[in-house]
């Protein structure tokens, strides 16, 4: 018999036995087929692998944007365990430039062992600790400080001649969110949302506000008591030029708002009976003129039922390229809208043998035709504004169940897309960089920091095929605000910040400097 003191082997000999807490070697060598290589894990390593962020927290501490903003945050904690305000925003900036649209997401920033320092922050805020922290903020205080920040970061712009782009997006709901209501959702009908209605600066993609409502108040007259407040807080000087929206803008309150502010204005108008009447009855005449890219113009007055006077109208048609006879034998016509091939959805009229389209529009502007249909042409950039800011920057993500988080969030990021977009357009002035692209060629590396000798030093790989391109740029820009550092105790930050808004918009701005007459020449570029 066996006693009790006996050993009983779990293993038979010859077999590996694996102890778990076994320490891991410090260095390995690996087989491979390119034969054996050394690996040594090194985990008190700091790395990053958005390794070229320290160029973008260069121009946030030299232009003082960030500074002021968390120093103006009204976000106040009275335990001693809160976190630090600087750890809640510096995380917050992290996670959207990073891409994410969730909070949940924000997990993934405690690996940056590099850019948290780099921002001041002590440490990265837990998701919950972000969400606290948005629910703490008292919601009058929070619209004056990121609508104070929001105007501070467009503001020298409007000294010169501007557009405004008035346009309203939809984000659709999956939860039990506030105002989650069923709207205008072309896109998934029937789905509870939220509305977005924006202003941008037309051309150079600025937003200048946000505000979120329930999914059901689409309409511009939701959006107008906020709008008309917006333009009436801005000096008589950086009005802009005329504004412009769709038709749902194309109504008589927007124009006589407009017009008692003496703005212009420029709206496209739905196919009314009387619109259609219209375009009947020019429709065969002769004084038509070119109105660019194909299309003919020509104008004319018109007063609805509704308005209180008469405004002009420019219409514009255009030929519908024929089909041949082949493509139609043997297929049916749609029914629907998108089968007409009018992806306006504009009505045809059969002339001679060519069909047209048509569009109408509604305007208190004094130029020529041509000058009014380019004008409206040129709104379609900002139905990109909306694509990236929903689906490259998170206006379609960090939900939360109150409204008020979703409008802190959705000005934040807007916030931090104006600064990125300044920041770009800084070293790439002839276009504007979406995040799609921006973002793997400036943003995206690998970054490894040392210290030695009481000097910090951040090793930078980019994996990006223009790496040597984006390095360039960077360094060019980088020398820039150094310059600008040079000179900041003969300058204020206003007149600093004038100074890189000019550099980066020096395509915009034909070269000059922001309040002065003088010329940009010492810029990246």
């Amino acid at each position: 018999m066996r006693k009790e003191e006996e050993v009983v082997l779990a293993h038979p000999e010859g077999e590996v036995q694996i102890v778990g807490n076994q320490p891991a070697e410090a260095e390995a060598s690996l087989d491979t087929f390119a034969g054996k290589i050394h690996v040594k894990w090194a985990p008190e390593a700091a790395v990053s692998s958005l390794g070229l962020m320290p160029y973008f927290i260069e121009f946030l501490k030299t232009s003082g944007r960030f500074e002021k903003w968390v120093e103006d945050c009204p976000l106040h904690y009275s335990s001693n365990n809160a976190p630090e305000k600087r750890d809640v925003l510096g995380t917050l900036v992290l996670s959207v430039l990073s891409g994410h649209w969730r909070y949940a997401h924000i997990s993934a920033i405690r690996a940056d062992g590099v850019n948290p320092g780099l921002l001041g922050m002590t440490s990265v805020a837990s998701e919950d600790s972000v969400r606290r922290g948005m629910k703490a903020m008292e919601e009058v205080a929070s619209r004056q400080w990121l609508k104070g920040h929001l105007k501070a970061s467009y503001e020298p712009l409007l000294e010169e001649p501007w557009v405004m782009d008035l346009d309203t997006t939809v984000k659709p709901l999956y939860g039990h969110q506030q105002d989650a209501q069923v709207g205008y959702n072309p896109t998934k009908p029937g789905r509870p949302s939220h509305a977005y209605h924006s202003y941008f600066v037309a051309n150079i993609r600025m937003v200048l506000d946000m505000e979120v409502q329930a999914g059901n108040q689409t309409a511009p007259l939701y959006a107008q008591p906020e709008l008309w407040a917006f333009v009436d807080g801005l000096a008589e000087r950086d009005r802009p030029v005329f504004i412009r929206g769709d038709c749902h803008w194309g109504a008589e309150k927007t124009m006589v708002e407009a017009e008692e502010r003496k703005l212009g204005y420029l709206f496209k108008l739905k196919q009314s009976p009387k619109v259609k009447k219209l375009i009947g009855q020019v429709f065969r005449q002769q004084e038509w003129v070119d109105a660019g890219q194909g299309w003919q113009g020509r104008q004319d007055v018109l007063q609805l039922s509704g308005w209180s006077q008469q405004r002009r109208v420019v219409v514009l048609r255009r030929p519908l390229p024929s089909k041949p006879e082949a493509e139609t034998v043997g297929k049916k016509k749609s029914k629907r809208k998108g089968g007409q091939q009018l992806p306006l959805d504009l009505p045809e009229l059969t002339y001679q043998g060519i069909q047209y389209e048509y569009s109408v529009l509604v305007t208190s502007l004094t130029d020529p035709v041509r000058s009014v249909a380019q004008h409206y042409r040129d709104r379609g950039d900002a139905e990109n504004n909306f694509d990236e800011l929903k689906n490259q920057w998170g206006w379609a993500g960090f939900t939360t169940h109150d409204r008020k988080r979703c409008q802190i969030m959705g000005r934040i990021i807007a916030l931090v897309y104006n600064w990125w977009t300044i920041f770009m357009r800084l070293g790439i002035a002839d276009k504007h960089a979406e995040a799609i692209t921006s973002r793997p060629l400036a943003l995206h590396g690998i970054a490894r920091q040392t210290r030695h000798g009481n000097q910090t030093t951040v090793e930078i790989t980019s994996t990006h095929a223009k790496a040597a391109q984006i390095e360039g740029i960077l360094t060019k820009v980088s020398g820039f605000l150094k310059r600008i550092k040079a000179i900041a105790g003969q300058l204020t930050q206003a007149e600093r910040w004038k100074l890189i808004l000019s550099a980066a918009f020096r395509q915009f701005l034909g070269g000059k400097v922001i309040g002065s007459n003088g010329r940009l020449a010492d810029a990246p570029g």
